[in-house]
């Protein structure tokens, strides 16, 4: 049992630390010595004014080491249809159910994809297996194609979901693929999230529980399905992801638990990120589909920024920086229906960024401070990253309304956003 500290006792160093280390802002301090040695100055030779008009092919390499050097996370996702693995996507991402839909790719007979917050800068990789217990001939080609694409060398964290319906036990199948998945792969992770719970809930209950539900049939069904996957499974929790129409609230019940269990079983810098992608603060409902779901991929980026402008280099990151901003205009704009060329995110980019940009270089200049610098440039890095998704978000709103885009409706979003993120992300070091 876990001592209690008494709440008049002054919390140590090590206490202090510890809490910082899973703050919003603990990812950033270990990538930035790996980002550092990918940078040197002599590459900053354009020119301040051409920072968003990177070329296509220069765009396409930046983001491709950036990408290599982000903390990425591949998740598995076996189950039978329906049994709640898209719905995980849609609680670690908040991202809608249409817009996962169209996310997903085909990847091989069996799997598809979907990256996010986008293909070209991920930190969350979800692969789906489709065809689950149609059929006994599914299931040694789902083992095949899966050894085959772990087979494959990268850089991302993997782990195995499993997910399982509380009142389905036919999981012969699931098992096979589970045990020759384990026996070829043992380091692999595996997590057990036994989903839609409300199915076996009493008639006359209205809504959850509190969290864990203390139900004598719930609790008889869930120990039953971990002694099925025993030795085969690290950990197991019980979630139950509806939608907002059936009902239940909340809407993701049990995502605290799934997310910890997460954590536990991923790399530390893995972890952290999907605990900063879950901020409840920076993804509040703001009422509209499309600011909502914006805002959570403005967050990524915001997070991904400030990973990259912790290097100790005046001027070093700028096209980095530029390239991931201009990666989310152009995926802001393709979630308002504008499709858009790199080049045109960068035209965009430049446009509503306005008199910010004077702001960047006196930011960046501070970096020449010894011990303070890079601590407030990944700090503006995020705070910036975000008030320019808002106001590119007002940008396409705007053009989906018919309307003209107002400026001064745009940089006054950009001022209000800039503001509030410079205190949610001041932390960043």
């Amino acid at each position: 049992m876990t001592e209690q500290r008494d709440s008049s006792t002054p919390p140590s160093k090590d206490e202090i630390a510890d809490r910082e280390s899973f703050s919003i802002t603990g990812i950033f301090d270990r990538a930035t010595t790996r980002i550092t040695k990918l940078f040197p100055l002599k590459q900053i030779t354009q020119t301040l004014e051409g920072w968003f008009n990177v070329s296509e092919e220069e765009m396409a390499e930046i983001l491709e080491r950036v990408r290599a050097e982000l903390p990425t996370t591949e998740a598995l996702l076996l189950g039978k249809p329906q049994a709640g693995k898209s719905s995980i996507v849609r609680g670690l991402t908040g991202v809608s159910v249409e817009i996962i839909g169209q996310g997903f790719r085909p990847h091989t007979q069996h799997t598809e994809r979907y990256a996010y917050p986008s293909d070209d800068l991920p930190l969350l990789i979800f692969t789906d297996t489709v065809g689950l217990g149609d059929s006994d001939r599914a299931t040694p080609a789902i083992i095949e194609e899966l050894s085959a694409d772990l087979q494959r060398e990268t850089d991302c964290a993997r782990i195995l979901i499993l997910t399982v319906k509380i009142n389905d036990f036919a999981t012969e199948s699931l098992r096979q693929i589970t045990q020759q998945l384990r026996k070829t792969y043992p380091n692999l992770p595996c997590l057990l999230a036994v989903t839609c719970l409300h199915e076996m809930y009493s008639p006359d209950t209205e809504d959850h529980p509190d969290y864990p539900p203390q139900d004598a049939e719930i609790e008889r069904a869930f120990s039953a399905l971990q002694e099925s996957f025993e030795g085969l499974c690290d950990r197991a929790v019980l979630i139950d992801f509806t939608l907002e129409e059936d009902g239940y609230t909340p809407v993701f019940y049990g995502l605290e638990a799934l997310v910890d269990a997460l954590a536990d079983l991923l790399p530390e810098a893995e972890a952290r990120t999907i605990y900063q992608l879950l901020d409840r603060e920076a993804s509040e409902q703001l009422g509209n589909l499309y600011r909502d779901v914006g805002r959570r991929y403005i967050l990524s980026f915001s997070v991904i920024a400030a990973t990259f402008a912790a290097v100790p280099l005046p001027f070093a990151t700028m096209p980095v920086l530029t390239a991931v901003q201009v990666s989310l205009v152009g995926l802001l704009g393709k979630l308002y229906g504008q499709t858009l060329t790199p080049s045109q995110a960068g035209g965009v980019a430049s446009a509503i960024a306005g008199g910010f940009l004077a702001q960047a270089i006196g930011r960046e200049l501070i970096k020449f401070v010894p011990g303070f610098g890079s601590a407030i440039a990944a700090s503006w890095a995020a705070a910036y990253t975000w008030a320019l998704g808002e106001g590119a978000c007002v940008y396409f709103g705007d053009l989906m309304g018919g309307k003209k885009p107002d400026p001064k409706k745009i940089q006054l979003a950009m001022k209000d956003a800039f503001a509030e993120a410079k205190e949610r992300f001041k932390g960043i070091k």
